[in-house]
């Protein structure tokens, strides 16, 4: 008896959100991804009860990509979900499941399977931080009044972090199912955007800076190396505003270059179309999951340090932060500080920049090419498609196995050069820093995820006014 057939009757079970059983009308799916959306940003605001204080952040600057909000019942965000996604991409990659995405039966213990590891990335990653270190301390106020002890106190924190972390996980699968989009790109959107408003808007952010150095509040001269630096990383933060503008415009042109592959209907005489190829075929959100694992390798040193301490070699840590060893090599670039001020020797800081930039680009290219096959984005998955669609590549036989080969030429290639590019965008953004110090693979991931967005939002409406093409395209 194998896996499938002995956790079959487990995962088979598990809860998911039905799926609809005809055509949902495009206002009701953006009334449903409205709603989420809302209720997301209501849980973010919902303090976990028995929190004594405010704790560290263990995903620091990684919060930008994992969502949520430190000290809620969000507490987890998209982590647990994306941490799951590493380790099935990595056991497809492999070919160790045994399951065929297209066989309905296995298509459910997927699912299944997916939701089961969710469920222990929950544990793995809550637990920790609840009972290990100060960073999510227990209340000796509500331990008193409710006469649990700190200890009920923190099972009672990881109970909340527990139902925020699955309630995300079926808001996720709500937009999947009946909304618009991807929920895990909705709430990278949300986070983001908040923190490039109060970037732009906040009290001592950018506007409100260079109002003060107009109006000779703050006073800077640029004719001095100490007011140049000002101006360009201080509170000027004019590289940032570069590097924020310089990031939208490369992901747009980036989305927009691709190469296009024209279809003639097979039936229909005079139906054409063209099935593009673009530069970032395998879209950023492979860099969710390169970036997901850098957080889940720091989120395991400073768990480690606060436990059982950590040999120099391994790690020197100094307010929470890696400042030597393995662990200070192993982790990003977030901001010009990191690397024009740091403290270290400057090929200790060249070596960081060295590691970070490979993994990323290296990072990105695997889990670019794993992307594409789990998601049916593949040469063998795309000419099925195209074949079932009833079209065919003008000048060749209508035959799946000759459409792989013309996809072939392109679709293995452009998946490793995007998913490269994306990594040397995302560390070229970080080491020049933004505004509102959002990280640059949070950027990059908004910017390409609301591009999309669009270009979902436009099709759905373009089925809404030609029912036809709903029919032809499925």
């Amino acid at each position: 008896m194998g896996w499938k057939e002995t956790a079959e009757p487990v995962l088979t079970r598990m809860p998911s959100v039905r799926q609809p059983d005809e055509h949902i009308p495009f206002r009701r799916k953006l009334g449903w991804t409205l709603g989420v959306l809302v209720l997301y940003f209501f849980l973010t605001n919902v303090n976990l009860y028995g929190l004594g204080g405010q704790g560290s952040d263990l995903f620091g600057q990684f919060r930008s990509i994992l969502a949520g909000q430190s000290g809620s019942v969000l507490q987890l965000g998209i982590g647990p979900i994306v941490t799951a996604s590493i380790v099935l991409q990595l056991l497809g990659g492999a070919n160790l499941l045994g399951l065929d995405t297209n066989d309905p039966r296995d298509q459910v213990l997927y699912q299944g399977l997916q939701k089961f590891l969710v469920l222990v990335m929950i544990c793995i990653t809550g637990l920790p931080m609840v009972f290990a270190g100060n960073y999510l301390p227990a209340s000796q106020q509500v331990a008193a009044s409710l006469g649990i002890g700190v200890g009920g106190v923190k099972w009672l924190l990881f109970a909340q972090i527990f139902i925020g972390a699955i309630l995300v996980l079926f808001m996720d699968e709500v937009i999947s199912k009946w909304g618009v989009g991807s929920g895990i790109g909705l709430f990278i959107i949300a986070g983001v955007s908040q923190q490039l408003i109060g970037g732009f808007f906040g009290g001592d952010q950018f506007f409100a800076s260079w109002f003060a150095i107009i109006t000779g509040a703050i006073e800077v001269s640029p004719l001095t190396s100490e007011g140049i630096q000002t101006l360009l990383f201080g509170q000027g933060q004019l590289i940032a505003l570069f590097t924020t503008l310089l990031i939208f415009v490369v992901v747009v042109y980036a989305e927009s270059v691709r190469v296009e592959i024209p279809l003639s209907h097979a039936r229909v005489k005079g139906a054409r179309g063209r099935f593009p190829v673009k530069l970032i075929y395998a879209s950023v959100l492979p860099m969710i999951l390169v970036r997901a694992l850098q957080a889940n390798i720091q989120f395991l040193g400073q768990i480690l340090n606060s436990q059982v301490g950590l040999p120099a070699w391994l790690g020197v840590y100094a307010n929470g932060q890696p400042v030597g060893g393995l662990f200070y090599y192993l982790a990003p670039i977030y901001s010009p500080e990191q690397w024009l001020g740091a403290s270290q020797a400057a090929w200790q800081v060249a070596l960081r920049i060295g590691v970070d930039l490979t993994f990323m680009v290296l990072g990105g290219a695997v889990f670019a090419i794993f992307w594409v096959e789990t998601a049916d984005m593949g040469p063998e998955a795309t000419a099925k498609q195209i074949q079932n669609s009833g079209m065919q590549i003008p000048g060749f036989r209508q035959n799946p196995g000759v459409i792989e080969k013309v996809l072939e030429r392109y679709i293995p290639q452009v998946t490793v050069i995007g998913g490269a590019l994306v990594g040397v965008l995302a560390v070229g953004a970080n080491m020049m820093g933004t505004i509102g110090a959002v990280s640059g693979t949070g950027l990059l991931l908004t910017v390409s995820i609301t591009y999309k967005l669009y270009e979902e939002i436009a099709e759905e409406q373009l089925m809404e006014m030609h029912p036809m093409m709903r029919q032809m395209f499925g």
